[in-house]
């Protein structure tokens, strides 16, 4: 995740009815006899838990049950999170690059970075890698071209079957992939296809995605820690008000480029209507996401 040659030491925290099972995994982690794993420490305690970590990566989250309204996943959802920010702020490494994976990531982020009251929002990052490789893998699959010809496509907003998927200026081979994939495919095909993917994995195997979301979390931070400026890369990043007229404080997908491990968004990019009227749809889910929760985040 961070390169060839940087040892770590693994802070695996679990709450305590699981610690047993979290031993196993330490044991097996060890058995694996990884050259850079350095040490593991396996602990129910959040403090301990995040105690001078550098990289943190928030997975547990509590899925939605049959019946239950958003806004009652959000609040149950806070009572992780708001305590995992508040133990962030007092005790992690000032710099910690924080990456929430637990879904509804987007606003689980804004829970976790507002309660580290004293850390940057710039640190703090929910998930839409996933969707970004989703959309690559889908091109690459439809013109028959290898994965890394395959460059600027773009995840806007929030990690949710409203996020927009949008190849406007993706390129393959360098040439545009719009007019290779061609505009029927795109709006009836990919951008679906790309929103419900996960539902789509789940009606396969029968369980959520597993692996292929593991391997975005890794990707997003090595791309994080160790730059990403060949090409752009989708960030579910803070927004400031300034950029795409996305309105300010909320954590909304954004292309970004990384250099010296901090993100930028790109920016200059004509925005057609079609594509507004997208990006707006899915910021006003991220705004009424926020609405639910406006208690838990006065702090």
């Amino acid at each position: 995740m961070l390169g060839q040659d940087q040892p770590v030491i693994l802070h695996l925290i679990d709450i305590p009815q699981a610690q047993k099972a979290l031993t196993g995994v330490a044991m097996e982690l060890g058995d694996c006899a990884f050259p850079l794993l350095r040490d593991i420490v396996c602990t129910d305690n959040l403090s301990v838990g995040f105690k001078d970590v550098q990289a943190a990566l928030l997975v547990g989250a509590k899925p939605r049950s049959k019946g239950m309204e958003r806004g009652d996943l959000l609040l149950e959802n806070a009572k992780i999170f708001v305590p995992q920010g508040k133990a962030l702020n007092d005790h992690a490494h000032r710099d910690v690059k924080t990456l929430i994976v637990g879904n509804p990531a987007n606003t689980n982020c804004l829970i976790t970075a507002t309660h580290a009251k004293d850390l940057p929002k710039e640190n703090f990052a929910a998930m839409t890698r996933l969707d970004h490789d989703r959309a690559v893998w889908q091109v690459a699959e439809k013109t028959g071209s290898p994965v890394p010809s395959v460059e600027k496509v773009v995840v806007w907003g929030n990690h949710s079957p409203t996020m927009f998927p949008d190849l406007t200026w993706a390129t393959v081979n360098g040439r545009p992939a719009l007019d290779i994939v061609g505009q029927e495919w795109y709006t009836k095909t990919f951008i679906p296809r790309v929103q419900k993917r996960g539902a789509e994995i789940i009606e396969a195997r029968g369980l959520s995605s597993a692996a292929s979301a593991g391997n975005a979390a890794l990707a997003h931070m090595r791309s994080w820690f160790l730059g990403h400026t060949h090409d752009w890369v989708s960030f579910g990043a803070w927004s400031n008000g300034n950029t795409y007229g996305v309105p300010e404080g909320l954590y909304y997908s954004f292309p970004v480029t990384i250099q010296n491990q901090k993100w930028s968004v790109v920016n200059g990019l004509n925005i057609s209507p079609e594509q507004r009227q997208r990006m707006v749809h899915t910021a006003n889910e991220l705004l009424e996401e926020r609405k639910a929760i406006e208690s838990i985040l006065k702090v």
